[in-house]
């Protein structure tokens, strides 16, 4: 951010990263004290949304029509109007979720299948293949404490099986969802469970499939572009199920410069300088009409192509990230992975599990009246947990 994206701004900006909660808890107490430093704030949706519903933003309606020329997609610029009409935030990247193998095992995929628009079944099946004739297991996970393993599972493998979340948790396309994965688990590395980015064994080989969040993968792809490719992830019986991750831009109303802030907005979403947050983090411009150039190289290319195949694939179905669930994130996030291990590891009863790990999950919600979020339709309350 500091050397690559902020330095071509006309001004002085003194960028301060931080996690997620302790610097949402900043902009509150600024916000309490009637007195703030943070001028502009970037985060994602569900963090941004919670600020909003707290009358802690400033409304940006004006300079989101000021910006129509960035062709913002339109799913995005709803989102950030939170359903009030009102744009609370500016959209200002997006980023996802996507396979990627190396080329040796692309040339093994079974005849007539196209990678672009693979089925579970067929992933699973490319595996075993692959497994049998190389020896080894060559499918990876990142099931690492810091990996990304239980967003397959939140946003990829629960709505591609039974089109929902929540609402579908215990059902018995849940059901049929857990045992595909107590098979692929069974046919992945068993060094899985150490892997947080997915990139390096990819790279190193132990791996020739894997899924990981894009700027995960991003660094395989621009080591080595002749080596590797990336493509959507696997199409279920409900859909092509998907995250998409927006960020945003928004003003507190605590801000001591708001001004310069909005002018730091203007820099930060002009088509060149989205073209260097891409090339830098692997965070895609939230527009509908990025083609990404050619001097960003082949890798990056790679990525943003299967991006785009992703989202426009007639059977998408897109989920966001939890929202609301304030200090219970990990919580949440736990029982998706106690569920696997119970289901993979344990080898229970399935059925059993689901309606154990439910109860738990709303219990969850319930402690923070934490409603329904995509792929689940909006929820009157509280989202409830069903079959």
């Amino acid at each position: 951010m500091r050397e690559r994206i902020l330095v071509g701004y006309d001004g002085v900006v003194n960028f301060v990263g931080s996690d997620s909660s302790p610097f949402i808890e900043r902009v509150r107490a600024e916000a309490a004290a009637g007195k703030g430093t943070v001028a502009l704030v970037a985060a994602q949706h569900g963090d941004l949304a919670s600020l909003a519903s707290e009358g802690l933003l400033l409304d940006l309606d004006d300079l989101a029509d000021d910006l129509a020329d960035r062709n913002f997609n339109p799913d995005f610029l709803e989102l950030a109007r939170l359903g009030d009409g009102r744009a609370w935030y500016i959209p200002w990247a997006q980023s996802t979720y996507l396979m990627a193998a190396r080329k040796e095992a692309v040339d093994m995929l079974q005849d007539g299948v196209d990678i672009a628009a693979l089925g579970y079944d067929e992933l699973l099946s490319w595996v075993v293949r692959l497994n049998r004739e190389q020896g080894g297991r060559k499918l990876g996970f990142p099931a690492a404490e810091d990996g990304l393993l239980r967003r397959f599972l939140q946003g990829y493998a629960y709505p591609s099986f039974t089109g929902r979340l929540h609402a579908r948790f215990k059902s018995a396309d849940a059901v049929t969802m857990w045992k595909w994965m107590r098979r692929a688990w069974a046919e992945s590395n068993p060094r899985s469970p150490t892997y947080a980015f997915m990139h390096k064994p990819l790279q190193s080989g132990e791996v020739w499939i894997a899924w990981d969040h894009v700027a995960r993968l991003i660094e395989a792809l621009k080591a080595g572009p002749a080596e590797f490719v990336a493509f959507p992830a696997p199409t279920g019986p409900k859909g092509l199920g998907y995250i998409i991750v927006p960020s945003g831009l928004a003003i507190p109303k605590s801000s001591p410069y708001p001004d310069g802030a909005k002018r730091l907005i203007r820099y930060l979403t002009e088509p060149s300088t989205a073209a260097i947050t891409l090339r830098e983090v692997g965070f895609f411009p939230p527009t509908t009409d990025f083609n990404a150039p050619t001097s960003l190289g082949a890798g990056i290319r790679s990525e943003a192509i299967a991006v785009q195949q992703q989202a426009t694939s007639p059977r998408a179905l897109v989920s966001l990230l939890p929202v609301g669930l304030k200090n219970r994130g990990r919580d949440y996030d736990d029982v998706f992975y106690t569920t696997l291990n119970d289901v993979v590891a344990e080898r229970e009863s399935i059925p059993a599990v689901l309606e154990a790990r439910g109860r738990q999950l709303q219990a969850i919600l319930d402690s923070v009246r934490a409603q329904c979020w995509r792929p689940d339709p909006p929820s009157n309350g509280t989202c409830q947990v069903d079959g």
